[in-house]
C-alpha cells in the first residue's frame, strides 16, 4: 500500500501528513474544514489494520503556530471511549463482571440506595447518577478525583435505576474509574498507559497527563460568540436562572430536559473551569479531559474494529469487543439527551454525513473531535479539534470527516482494494 505525501500551505493554512488515494475524500473535508474553522486539527484513519490516513494542520494556539505531527488536543468526552474500553480489557480477564452490583467492587458504593446498581447499568447511562450539580459545590472539585469518589457515595440517584437513561456527561468516567481503580488497586492515569498507550506503541494517549508531555497540548480556542458572553455577567445570570428554575422543578417533582441537562452539565461555576489549563490535564476525570492525539484514537479503535487484536497485539477476546458493541435495550425514557444514542456498554451510536452504520460505535466530544469502529467494515476513524464548541456529542466536522471515512471505505471493499493492497503513487501537495 502506498500513501500519499500531503503538504500544503494555502494562505494562512496549512496541512501535513499521509494518506492513501482511495481516501483522498478525507483530505479534501479536513482541507476544507480548515479553511473554514479558527485552530486546527487531526484526523486518522485505519483500513483494515492499515493507517490509510494521518492528517494534521492549521494552528495549535491563537498566536497560529502550526498544529505539529505530535500535536495533542483536550478532547472532552471522547475520553470516555478510552475509559470504557480499559474496563473492557478487566472483564475480558473476568476481573469484573457486567452485571455485578457496583458495591461488589466498591462497598462503600452501596450507600443512598445505590446498593442494586450494576456495572452494565452505569456503562449504559441508567444509574440515575448523572446530576453532579447536586454533588458537589464547584465545578473545580472535579480535580479532586477522592472528593468526587465520596460525593457519588452519598449521593441518592435521581431516578430509580434502570428505568431511564440519563446522559452521565461528567460523573460517568469517575464511576467507571473507581471501579478500574478497586478492582486492579492501582491509579487509573497508570493504567491508561500500562494496558492501553504502551502495548499499543502509541503516541498521544493521555487522561490525567504527565507534566513533560503538556507542551504537545493544543490550546483551546473559544468561539467569539462565546468569548464575549463570558466578558459580561449575562452568562453567569443564564447559570443561576437556569439552576433557579431546575430547583422549582426537582421541587415540583417535575421531570424536564432542562433540570436534567443542567443537572447533569452544569456543576456551579462550569464557565470559569478550563478543561484545557496545565491544572485540569494533570489531574484525570476520564468522562471529559483526556489529552489524545488522532492518531492513537484511531489505532485503539482498529484494534476493536478488528474483534481486539491489533499487530500482533491482543487486548480484548473477539467474545468481549461482541459484548461491548451490542446495542442495549432502550428503556423508553430519557433524561438530559432527549432522544436514543444506541448506547453499547460505554459507547453509543454514529452519525455520519453518510447515514448511520448501524454496526459502528464509539464516542464523540463536546469540543468536536470523535473516534469510532466499524467492525463490518473493519474501519476506525479519529478526529482531535481544539476549536468549536460543538454539542455534547460532537458537531458536523467530525460527522463529515465520518461520512468521508465511511463511503471511501466502502467503495474500496467494493472495488476488492481493501484488503489487497492500494494503488497510486506518493505525492507532495505544491505550496
Amino acid at each position: 500500500m502506498t500513501l500519499c505525501r500531503r503538504r500544503q500551505k494555502k494562505g494562512n493554512i496549512h496541512l501535513d501528513g499521509l494518506h492513501h488515494p482511495d481516501f483522498s475524500a478525507v483530505e479534501t473535508s479536513l482541507r476544507r474544514q480548515l479553511e473554514r474553522y479558527s485552530g486546527g486539527a487531526a484526523v486518522c484513519v485505519y483500513h483494515h489494520g492499515k493507517c490509510v490516513v494521518d492528517l494534521w494542520g492549521g494552528h495549535s494556539d491563537e498566536e497560529e503556530t502550526p498544529w505539529q505531527q505530535d500535536t495533542m488536543a483536550p478532547s472532552f468526552s471522547t475520553t470516555k471511549g478510552v475509559a470504557s474500553t480499559l474496563l473492557h480489557i478487566f472483564a475480558d480477564r473476568g476481573l469484573v463482571d457486567y452485571d455485578a452490583k457496583v458495591s461488589e467492587y466498591w462497598p462503600e458504593f452501596a450507600q443512598a440506595g445505590k446498593d442494586q446498581i450494576t456495572v452494565r447499568q452505569v456503562l449504559c447511562h441508567q444509574s440515575g447518577l448523572y446530576h453532579i450539580r447536586q454533588m458537589i459545590d464547584r465545578a473545580d472539585r472535579m480535580l479532586d478525583w477522592e472528593h468526587m469518589v465520596e460525593a457519588i457515595e452519598q449521593t441518592e440517584p435521581a431516578h430509580e435505576p434502570g428505568t431511564r437513561t440519563g446522559y452521565h456527561g461528567l460523573t460517568y468516567g469517575y464511576i467507571v474509574g473507581e471501579i478500574i481503580q478497586r478492582i486492579s488497586g492501582e491509579r487509573f492515569s497508570d493504567l491508561v498507559q500500562s494496558e492501553i498507550a504502551e502495548p499499543l506503541g502509541l503516541d498521544g494517549l493521555f487522561i490525567g497527563t504527565p507534566e513533560h508531555e503538556l507542551s504537545r497540548a493544543a490550546k483551546l480556542i473559544l468561539p467569539q460568540t462565546t468569548r464575549n458572553l463570558a466578558q459580561t455577567s449575562l452568562g453567569h445570570y443564564l447559570e443561576r436562572s437556569a439552576a433557579g428554575v431546575s430547583k422549582l422543578l426537582r421541587g415540583m417533582r417535575i421531570d424536564s430536559d432542562l433540570t436534567s441537562i443542567f443537572d447533569a452539565l452544569a456543576p456551579r461555576g462550569i464557565s470559569d473551569f478550563d478543561f484545557g489549563s496545565p491544572e485540569s490535564l494533570r489531574v484525570a476525570i476520564p468522562a471529559g479531559n483526556g489529552l489524545f492525539t488522532a492518531r492513537s484514537l484511531a489505532k485503539m479503535y482498529a484494534l476493536l474494529a478488528a474483534g481486539g487484536a491489533l499487530d500482533g497485539v491482543r487486548l480484548l477476546s473477539e467474545k468481549t469487543v461482541e459484548q461491548a458493541a451490542t446495542v442495549e435495550p432502550p428503556t423508553g425514557k430519557h433524561s438530559v439527551i432527549p432522544f436514543d444514542m444506541r448506547w453499547r456498554l460505554g459507547y453509543h451510536g454514529i452519525v455520519t454525513s453518510r447515514g448511520f452504520p448501524g454496526q459502528a460505535f464509539g464516542h464523540f466530544g463536546f469540543g468536536g473531535s470523535g473516534a469510532w469502529a466499524d467492525p463490518s467494515l473493519d474501519l476506525a476513524v479519529a478526529m482531535i479539534v481544539n476549536s468549536g464548541m460543538g454539542t455534547p456529542f460532537g458537531d458536523t466536522r467530525t460527522a463529515r470527516i465520518s461520512g468521508a471515512a465511511l463511503a471511501s471505505a466502502r467503495n474500496r471493499d467494493k472495488q476488492g482494494r481493501g484488503l489487497f493492497g492500494g494503488r497510486g503513487s506518493p505525492s507532495l501537495i505544491a505550496g
